[in-house]
């Protein structure tokens, strides 16, 4: 068994191809169970977000990683592989913990990710099971310790801060103007939040579902509009931050051109941090319009790295801490069925030559047969008394998992498969 990931993200992937193989919530379930079918994956999860689309598979006998270049090159409409990685095995679990702890973030420490690991995980609990239930546990746990126990995310940038500092960059300062946020999740509560922080005057929130809407504005001193009825006000606003949760455009020439008649030549700064976008690309050729997207912001984000670029070592040898840990268990895991089937195979041909034996030696009294199979039992729990110790001691120790696999080739027990109804570990391997 091996625990594969699949993925791409913004460090080798345009925002275009990441917006165009992104899974929506929606699409979660009949991915997972399409993918399971083609690859004979045992568990699975799906992480998807703006920034980062990662299959986590514990394999089964088939290889996953053609059956998962092959789904999302489907969504994207050419190689995916081009433009993604693959991690295999302890890998795989050193990149999702620095993803949990946003080490591996646009934003260098962003506290987002830590909530969308975990809804991932959440939403694809029943295509999990025990090693990847345990891998996500203890990369949400690693991410905590990271925020509390170094200063990686003190002060640090959320993708909708660096939106609005983007924005500042506009107008030399925020204070007393006025801003329209689309949506009501949590990165537009985000946004409003760094927005009043400036001085914002007046924010409007507009959102599908109006009392959402409501709710949110309600918190933040900001007034809630229907969502059909916001365009009119956009002549009024400097600020428009898009960040629903559309699987499509939302915003478009159309809604844009009629508020600038009123503006004069006053800009409209709007800031598309949904993926994916909100925001028509065709928005940003009006006249006094300035489009940024997430691809936009990484300027930002890049200056405000360097103070918490020197807390990076003390964050991956807490992780690297955590990762010893979960393959020690992941070890453990190994070792349990690789000694049932260990005993079960020593006991197999002790009863076999046993009875080799009893055939020859019939003239013997029951009294005396009774004390050869005593022997016999007594001989085999001896010899394999010392492999049994070792190999526990060896899944404790962090070496568990190279033992296992010694064992299985000198007692040949490489082809018996894993029962069904038992999690069967990830192997070690190269990617």
């Amino acid at each position: 068994m091996a625990l594969i990931l699949v993925g791409i993200n913004h460090r080798g992937a345009s925002l275009d191809i990441r917006e165009r193989i992104a899974y929506q919530p929606s699409e979660i379930g009949s991915a997972i169970t399409d993918l399971r079918a083609a690859a004979s994956a045992r568990e699975m999860v799906i992480l998807s977000t703006c920034n980062r689309t990662e299959l986590y598979f514990v394999e089964s006998d088939a290889d996953v990683i053609p059956s998962a270049w092959a789904a999302l090159s489907a969504r994207l409409g050419a190689d995916a592989s081009a433009h993604g990685y693959v991690r295999r095995d302890r890998d795989a679990a050193v990149h999702l913990f620095r993803v949990a702890s946003g080490l591996d973030s646009m934003v260098l420490g962003e506290a987002q990710i830590h909530g969308q690991v975990r809804d991932a995980w959440e939403s694809c609990r029943a295509y999990s099971g025990p090693v990847l239930n345990r891998l996500f546990q203890t990369s949400l746990l690693v991410a905590g310790r990271v925020r509390n126990e170094t200063s990686v995310a003190r002060g640090a940038a959320s993708v909708s801060s660096a939106a609005v500092q983007v924005a500042k960059q506009i107008f030399g300062a925020l204070g007393g103007k006025r801003a329209m946020v689309l949506g009501a999740g949590e990165m537009a509560e985000l946004a409003l939040e760094c927005l009043a922080d400036q001085g914002v005057r007046t924010s409007i929130v507009a959102n599908r579902t109006y009392e959402r809407a409501t709710e949110l504005a309600e918190r933040y001193g900001a007034v809630a509009m229907h969502y059909d009825e916001c365009w009119s006000a956009l002549g009024d606003v400097d600020v428009l931050v898009c960040s629903t949760a559309a699987p499509r455009a939302v915003v478009f020439v159309d809604h844009v051109r009629p508020a600038l008649v009123s503006r004069g030549d006053r800009p409209l700064c709007i800031l598309d941090i949904a993926l994916p976008r909100d925001v028509d690309p065709r928005v940003g050729d009006l006249a006094n319009v300035f489009l940024y997207n997430l691809d936009d912001l990484q300027a930002v984000v890049t200056a405000n790295l360097e103070r918490r670029r020197a807390e990076l070592p003390t964050a991956e040898e807490l992780i690297e801490s955590e990762v010893a840990k979960y393959w020690d268990w992941v070890a453990g895991l190994a070792a349990v069925p690789v000694l049932t089937a260990m005993r079960d195979r020593m006991e197999a041909l002790r009863a076999k030559e046993l009875a080799d034996a009893m055939r020859r030696l019939q003239h013997l009294p029951p009294a005396e047969r009774a004390v050869v199979e005593e022997f016999s039992r007594t001989l085999m729990n001896k010899f394999l008394h010392e492999p049994t110790v070792r190999l526990r001691a060896a899944a404790s120790n962090g070496r568990g998992l190279g033992v296992v696999d010694t064992v299985r080739y000198l007692f040949g027990l490489e082809r018996r498969p894993a029962p069904d109804d038992e999690p069967a570990p990830p192997r070690r391997g190269k990617e």
